[in-house]
């Protein structure tokens, strides 16, 4: 009687211990991580190529990164030292562009970082210079998006209330800068704790073999929205001037200068809204395919052009935020031409204004409109 006892309890407890093995066993294999494999071993397992030679399709994607990258530096710290040495420039709007210029000159730094560890190079990296090397990326990338969106609201702000310069204190962009940066930062160092995919191969996407693919769709879909926003923003900018200028030709009284900058300001919001659909929409889309998980896209066929066409957007900035500046110009030109005036003390233009002149003028002195960022 005993042992028939004794057999019944076995039988009805053997399936629970054996499914609590199981269900160990699996436990264990989801919580392995992978800490100590190479770089090579993720892009094995997100069968993505990793090449031990320089093939001549390597060696052209980095001549060219290479090249993008020197220009964007040099660009971009033209743009931070006009800013710094003209006081002309000490506005609200010109610290949001040197802010920008700041994180595209970043960006040049990150993706020449990855010129020089990419192709072969690539399988020699810890997993450690790996992440360095993509946090250096998304974070400039980053940065750059929110400060283009910073700028934008700036630019709405102005154009509708009929100012140069925003009324924003000094302090205020300074803090708005630094909410920027880390925002940036964030976003750029969460893979690096936590947010990838070392303890879960069957997460990892195919671009960045060690990222997590929600994360991906996450940082794409994050960008998309501010693009939308941007989009809607400088779409409405469009149209106001559009219709503004369209109810002042009609008085005899409009003034030419004010029409002239109307004018400047509608081609430029049309060159930004442009340059950025073109360069940011195709990298944010790949990322979005390859965060999804889709097969059938063959994402790594594009994925350094899109990259280096995201890297292009860094270099137009200073072109069209800075350059189609008249003072802005001015000012490169001294800074070029240093040493042929360098025993000459630069002096701005003095403009004489007559009476219509100075009814464009707002209560701080400066034009209302009088520039085409």
């Amino acid at each position: 009687m005993v042992n028939t006892a004794v057999r019944r309890s076995r039988l009805i407890q053997s399936p629970l211990h054996s499914g609590d093995q199981k269900f160990s066993c699996r436990t264990a294999a989801m919580k392995h991580c992978f800490y100590n494999e190479t770089v090579g071993f993720f892009y094995n397992n997100s069968r993505k190529e990793l090449t031990t030679y320089w093939r001549t399709k390597d060696v052209l994607v980095v001549a060219l990164g290479l090249t993008v990258s020197v220009i964007v530096l040099l660009t971009n710290l033209l743009v931070i030292t006009a800013i710094i040495i003209n006081r002309r420039f000490h506005y609200p709007i010109y610290y949001l562009l040197g802010n920008l210029a700041a994180a595209d000159l970043f960006a040049g730094i990150a993706y020449m970082f990855l010129m020089f560890h990419t192709g072969p190079r690539t399988a020699e990296l810890s997993l450690k210079t790996w992440f360095i090397r993509q946090s250096l990326l998304d974070t400039s990338l980053t940065a750059s998006v929110v400060n283009l969106l910073a700028i934008a609201v700036e630019r709405h702000q102005t154009v509708f209330t009929m100012q140069l310069h925003s009324k924003m204190s000094n302090q205020r962009v300074m803090i708005l800068i630094f909410c920027i940066w880390v925002t940036a930062l964030l976003l750029g160092l969460i893979p690096s704790y936590g947010w990838h995919c070392l303890c879960a191969l069957e997460k990892c996407s195919s671009m960045a073999p060690l990222y997590s693919r929600s994360y991906l769709t996450f940082w794409a879909i994050s960008n998309l929205v501010i693009f939308l926003i941007m989009v809607v923003v400088y779409t409405h900018i469009f149209i106001y001037v559009k219709r503004k200028m369209t109810r002042m030709s009609k008085h005899t009284s409009f003034h030419p200068r004010y029409k002239e900058t109307m004018i400047s300001l509608v081609k430029t919001v049309t060159i930004i809204l442009s340059a950025f659909v073109i360069c940011w929409t195709p990298g944010q889309v790949v990322l979005l395919l390859d965060g999804l998980g889709c097969k059938s896209c063959n994402v790594l066929a594009v994925e350094k052009y899109v990259l280096l066409l995201a890297e292009i957007n860094s270099l137009i900035n200073a072109i069209v935020y800075s350059y189609r500046d008249n003072e802005m110009r001015s000012t490169f030109r001294r800074i070029l031409c240093f040493v042929c005036y360098r025993n000459s003390k630069y002096t701005p233009t003095v403009v004489k204004l007559n009476t219509a002149d100075r009814r464009t003028l707002s209560q701080n002195g400066h034009f209302t409109v009088d520039s085409s960022i």
